[in-house]
């Protein structure tokens, strides 16, 4: 890259970090200490951690996290985040806070959302204007603030890139820009599962369209470079995947109920968060988790003017496929296209939220509005202007990125504080001979997670395996152990416990009634299984600790 592109793209990379930081403020106020509350800050946490101590001590075992005991390959329950933790894995290794390694991470994903979506705007259109305009919408939509608490959902930073490449591979013919495409594709799926696999479904839609309307005699050329596309990323995704179909093997795909549960309807698009500024009462008490899908007024009527002013360009006309075939998708069960992947292409199977296509649907609507944008420009304001004219065009540029700040603001964020060191009781278990942990109460299977999760990440204090875990799965083993266990301490629920091989039993007095907590401690105090080993504050309140025999 040129000296010049790569100043333009730190310069953009520095204001994506100023507006990131100003969208989600108080966030950077609080880096160190707060994140959204969500028990899935808490799962976040735990995969870094996971990650970096596996790659340190067992790489062998990076898949098989210490919790859901004795499951194996625990990590593929949900989304390993592999290319997210192999970049925090550093930080974690050098000491610095997990809270604050999170946030960084979460915030790069946004921001480097935003520059990548820039650089590909302003490739397309030649405006640097209209690639900011590209870049706000694709950062700060409400799609983004729906799913603030989904590390792996912020990070869909390599999807413009796979563009930019693929319109290189297009202009040059070049095999190298098509191996590329497909290292850029593996980075995508291995951020995030569900965005890699939508960007290989919609990449090659465009692809193939692009491919027809180029045709000449270089239509052979470029159809080579995109099969060696297909052959990279296949070659880079294929042993992360088997470990995903060998769990999928065991525990089965996602029941059709659920993935209807997280399908969008049209009604989606027009429902902001309810924390949106100008839009959320309106919004409030409409959609439902997933299904709050607004991408703004502004970008659909840059889009549409953009179409309506200039000839749309092959790349432009594409796009409006793409953003056809991703509003489609997203529908999911409602939709044409989406149950025959489910039922007949096995990975679409594991997949819970189609809904989560409406951040294509924004990616091409945010390329479209870059073209109108650029058409404005250059309808109302020519380059060979005069410099007053010039200025009104920095004038244009600015009130719509001003617009668009207006129309996605939803500060302040609401943060809580979220433990950077162990408690007490960690602290103590972290000391203690290896051994299996089983944490109480565990909560009903129809009321999961209960503090699954916060057990799950204080569990990177000690590293004891865990009977206890929180996924995007959860095991059937797990289900019926909790279920086994709503009777605990009876003699049922012990030999439940014993069976699994559980050394160490946790019981969080703050998870019972006052009345259970008295039953629960005389009961186990007359069972010669339990030997009492004391009792430690646990960051909540009391817990007593005890060795099953």
């Amino acid at each position: 890259m040129a000296p010049g592109r790569v100043a333009r793209q730190l310069a953009a990379i520095a204001l994506f970090t100023l507006l990131t930081a100003i969208m989600t403020w108080p966030q950077v106020k609080n880096l160190g200490t707060e994140a959204s509350d969500h028990q899935d800050v808490y799962f976040n946490m735990w995969r870094f951690e996971w990650i970096a101590h596996a790659i340190a001590t067992a790489p062998g075992r990076v898949l098989d996290g210490n919790i859901f005991y004795p499951e194996r390959r625990t990590l593929t329950f949900s989304d390993a985040m592999p290319v997210e933790s192999a970049m925090a894995a550093p930080l974690l290794w050098a000491g610095v806070r997990p809270v604050l390694v999170h946030n960084l991470m979460l915030l790069a994903g946004i921001v480097l959302s935003g520059a990548g979506m820039f650089a590909l705007a302003r490739r397309l259109t030649g405006s640097t204007a209209a690639g900011l305009t590209a870049g706000i919408v694709f950062a700060f939509a409400p799609y983004r603030f729906e799913h603030y608490m989904h590390m792996e959902l912020q990070w869909i930073v390599w999807t413009p890139w796979a563009f930019w490449a693929l319109h290189r591979m297009f202009e040059t013919g070049s095999r190298r820009s098509g191996a590329l495409v497909g290292l850029l594709v593996a980075l995508q799926f291995m951020s995030s599962i569900y965005y890699g696999v939508f960007l290989a479904t919609l990449l090659g839609l465009v692809a193939v369209l692009l491919l027809i309307t180029h045709g000449g005699e270089s239509f052979r050329q470029r159809a080579v470079a995109l099969a060696i596309t297909g052959s990279v990323c296949f070659a880079f995704v294929l042993p992360y995947g088997l470990q995903y179909a060998i769990t999928k093997r065991n525990i089965g795909g996602r029941p059709e109920e659920q993935v209807v549960m997280f399908s969008a309807k049209p009604s989606s698009y027009a429902v902001a968060t309810p924390t949106s500024l100008l839009y959320g009462e309106r919004s409030r008490g409409r959609g439902r988790a997933e299904r709050r899908l607004f991408p703004g007024l502004l970008p659909v009527l840059l889009a549409v003017t953009g179409l309506l002013l200039r000839r749309p360009s092959r790349e432009a006309i594409a796009y409006v496929a793409g953003l056809v075939a991703a509003f489609e998708l997203s529908l999911g069960m409602y939709g044409f296209s989406y149950p025959p992947l489910y039922r007949h292409v096995p990975i679409f199977e594991g997949l819970r939220a189609p809904a989560r296509l409406g951040v294509y649907v924004l990616f091409f609507l945010a390329l479209l509005a870059a073209y109108g944008h650029a058409a404005l420009e250059q309808s109302l304001l020519p380059q060979e202007s005069s410099g007053s004219k010039r200025r009104l065009r920095g004038l244009l540029g600015g009130a719509i990125c001003a617009i668009l700040i207006l129309e996605y603001w939803v500060a302040p964020l609401r943060l809580v504080a979220y433990p950077n060191t162990a408690p007490p009781l960690h602290a103590w278990l972290a000391r203690q001979p290896r051994g299996v942990v089983a944490e109480l109460p565990l909560a009903p299977s129809h009321l999961l997670p209960g503090d699954d999760p916060r057990y799950e990440y204080l569990s990177t204090f000690h590293w004891m395996p865990s009977i206890n875990g929180y996924s995007g799965y959860y095991p059937p083993s797990y289900l019926e152990r909790v279920h086994r266990l709503q009777t605990f301490p009876d003699p049922a629920a012990t030999r439940v416990l014993q069976r699994a091989g559980v050394q160490y039993v946790v019981v969080h007095l703050s998870g019972y009634s006052a009345a259970e907590v008295g039953t629960i401690l005389y009961t186990l105090a007359a069972n010669h299984a339990y030997t009492q080993l004391g009792r430690f504050d646990d960051g909540q309140g009391p817990a007593a600790v005890y060795r099953l025999h």
